[in-house]
């Protein structure tokens, strides 16, 4: 259990905000392997705020979710404040975090997520004006720094503390390694060791052993996984157990398989077809990353217009592993 601000939530395993990947329909698969709070896909407050129609779908919560987290994005402190007021009306919201880390250039380039690092005193008052119009609890997510070896990230938390924020996540690399090279925890130990406030630790967490030495070597009050739990929504199963001190059995093939289908199925529900088609190709990639002989399989995947010769060819696939015409 952590106490965020006011709200005490029964979980330090969090699903990260990831834009195209944590959208209603795998929010949903996560939730039923044990994933007990995520995070939306990271939301404009501007495109918000001016109506988009795209942006408002972001924003679907699923009647599974009774704790959910929605990330917004900004640089405009009173937009960022008024969209936080207005997502705070649901009750289902259990906090509102502010991207403080994305790395992408068209994020950066108008001031927002990593860009804000380079501006403390903004992202400060961003915290602020958001406190002044929610009561629920307002966190950030950022990194160790910007440029290379520019490492501000426990001058930049502590400026956060200070301004009010409930929690911190801290992504152990810098901006300008995106997703490459190592995330150092060292950095996510001296911010948990200098704050009063909650520390997350985010990145590199692939299997129960990452969690375990995350936890370990940071001593950090949760953690967040992003890129692990890429085609393997099992990952929570697979802490949970490394937490407790169990040994994990990991999913065969064909229940890999299964679960594709699956969430394919759980897509097309929440999107419609054309979308859903297009939308599942990088999650089916994943999902049969490493398989034997999938190289064909996922040529025709990403070629197939029709959802229900997709999922038929992933049932040939599935059926062929059980009776092991695959070798």
């Amino acid at each position: 259990m952590i106490k965020i601000g006011k709200k005490t939530v029964d979980t330090r395993v969090f699903l990260a905000p990831m834009a195209g990947i944590t959208d209603i329909s795998y929010r949903e698969i996560v939730l039923d392997k044990g994933c007990t709070m995520a995070f939306t896909e990271m939301v404009s407050a501007k495109a918000l705020h001016y109506g988009s129609e795209n942006t408002r779908e972001l924003l679907r919560i699923s009647d599974k979710e009774k704790n959910i987290a929605v990330q917004l994005f900004g640089s405009e402190k009173d937009i960022m404040a008024r969209m936080a007021a207005k997502l705070s009306e649901n009750e289902d919201i259990v906090l509102i975090d502010v991207n403080m880390g994305c790395p992408a250039p068209k994020i950066v380039k108008n001031g927002e997520g990593s860009a804000l690092m380079q501006d403390p005193k903004k992202a400060q008052d961003i915290i602020r004006e958001i406190k002044k119009a929610t009561d629920k609890p307002v966190t950030c997510k950022t990194r160790r720094g910007f440029g290379m070896g520019d490492e501000t990230a426990l001058d930049f938390a502590k400026r956060m503390e200070d301004a009010g924020a409930d929690m911190i996540t801290i992504h152990g690399r810098f901006r300008e390694q995106y997703y490459t090279g190592k995330s150092d925890r060292s950095i996510i130990r001296k911010v948990k060791e200098a704050l009063s406030i909650p520390v997350i630790g985010n990145g590199d967490i692939f299997t129960g052993q990452d969690a375990l030495d995350m936890f370990n070597e940071t001593k950090c009050d949760g953690i967040m996984i992003a890129r692990g739990v890429l085609g393997n929504p099992w990952i929570f199963e697979e802490i949970e157990s490394a937490l407790q001190g169990k040994e994990y059995q990991r999913p065969k093939q064909e229940e890999i398989i299964r679960m594709a289908i699956e969430h394919y199925k759980n897509a097309i529900r929440h999107d419609g077809e054309h979308k859903a088609v297009r939308e599942m190709r990088k999650h089916l990639g994943w999902y049969l990353k490493g398989m034997k002989n999938s190289t064909d399989l996922k040529v025709r995947i990403n070629t197939e217009e029709d959802p229900e010769a997709v999922i038929h060819l992933l049932e040939e696939y599935r059926e062929s592993i059980m009776f092991k015409v695959i070798a």
